[in-house]
């Protein structure tokens, strides 16, 4: 649906990393890069050491540098628990 977005919450063993709303998450998953978007069927997988790219409502990239972990995604909510993460920085 257009305009569809999703809760995400990126967290690491010590602190949370970013919490908000996005139009599109990439994640690096263990098999590879992972695209996820609103309505995405429900998934459980794990990533690996990489950048995490999010795209906010107004089409902003974000990205953070996490380390491994797993992420969580079921009803327009994405988890991402990493063991550490860094601040958020802007895309390139």
């Amino acid at each position: 649906m257009a305009g569809s977005t999703m809760q995400v919450n990126i967290v690491a063993a010590d602190h949370p990393v970013w919490n908000g709303t996005a139009k599109s998450v990439t994640i690096p998953a263990s098999e590879g890069g992972m695209g996820i978007l609103p309505d995405h069927e429900p998934v459980l997988t794990v990533i690996k050491e990489g950048t995490i790219v999010v795209v906010d409502p107004e089409g902003e990239r974000l990205s953070f540098d996490v380390t491994d972990g797993f992420i969580s995604f079921d009803s327009n909510k994405l988890t991402v628990a990493v063991e550490r993460g860094r601040n958020v920085k802007r895309a390139e």
